[in-house]
């Protein structure tokens, strides 16, 4: 029962709040720990080597320091294992944080295609200057339904699977892969290792996100549309979601974009090159939060079938 309201706490509070600002985050330091080890260990040699020894040594640290608080927090009542895993579950999800810079996305490029290219740049990690209106648009698209996988879905089923160790670790797979997990000259060898971590940490969950989003939006029939799109994108997961959504759209994602300075030209998903509202951006808003309820109501009904 503790599992449940942890879940149950950390998911609301969420809904209510997002990521507190002014307060520390775990991730922020899983940043700076990423950022310190990449200085360090990608020069010279043997890089491919160093960034997986990296990878590996941050995850598995994450997750059994995670699970070493726990037990001895354990010790002290159940009410402060609840506090505990709230705390975590509240930090690790990322639903309305994501809903709310992209309405800000849509709000600012609405005023200025500058002021739009400025806000966008905060969720995307492509170079964002020479964006049009559209391109903003759909850029922030991409990004809700791509992270509707990452900082909902992906730490739910990890919850369901490994609890709040097995959560935490899979945020550490998912920050490394955020910043070095990059196929360009700097990144190519030393994040290699954590780019394939998280295709394997993501691989069901981001399909269960597209069957759940096309679910959301009662268009079961969107799910040859999804699978024939999904496998087109250069990552072997971000491409089920955003098939999705272009599908409950009608629209079409994806496209050459530059990272880091470099032209990647990934392919499109779907085929009408249509103009995206802020009416396309309240749809959008809608199935994921009916998609993240779906799961929250999932994996609660699966808390309780396990304890009977």
């Amino acid at each position: 029962m503790s599992k449940l309201v942890s879940l149950f706490l950390g998911w609301i509070l969420d809904l209510l709040f997002g990521d507190p600002a002014h307060l520390p985050h775990p991730i922020v330091g899983f940043g700076k720990a990423i950022a310190w080890c990449e200085q360090k260990m990608n020069q010279g040699s043997l890089r491919m080597w160093k960034g997986a020894a990296t990878a590996v040594v941050l995850i598995l640290l994450t997750g059994l320091t995670t699970w070493g608080v726990r037990h001895v927090i354990s010790h002290f009542g159940n009410y402060w294992t609840i506090a505990f895993d709230t705390i975590l579950i509240f930090y690790c999800l990322a639903g309305t944080t994501l809903i709310r810079e992209v309405r800000q996305v849509f709000i600012a490029v609405d005023s200025s295609i500058e002021d739009g290219r400025r806000q966008v740049a905060r969720i995307v990690g492509r170079d964002t200057s020479e964006l049009t209106a559209q391109e903003v648009r759909t850029a922030a698209l991409e990004t809700l339904a791509e992270n509707l996988s990452d900082g909902v879905i992906a730490p739910l089923f990890w919850l369901a699977l490994l609890g709040t160790p097995g959560m935490m670790a899979y945020k550490m797979v998912n920050t490394l892969d955020s910043m070095i997990g990059y196929r360009t000259e700097r990144y190519k060898e030393f994040g290699c290792w954590a780019a394939k971590i998280d295709d394997a940490a993501n691989f069901l969950p981001a399909r269960l996100t597209a069957l759940l989003m096309i679910i959301a939006a009662g268009k079961p029939q969107l799910a040859g549309f999804v699978q024939r799109y999904g496998r087109q994108h250069a990552s072997p997961n971000s491409g089920y979601p955003e098939a999705a959504l272009a599908g409950i759209l009608d629209c079409r994602f994806g496209g050459p974009h530059y990272y880091f300075g470099e032209l990647f030209d990934k392919p499109y998903i779907g085929e009408n090159d249509r103009p995206l509202t802020t009416a396309d951006m309240l749809v959008a808003v809608r199935i994921n939060r009916t998609a993240e309820i779906i799961m929250a109501v999932l994996l609660a009904a699966v808390m309780m079938w396990l304890w009977n």
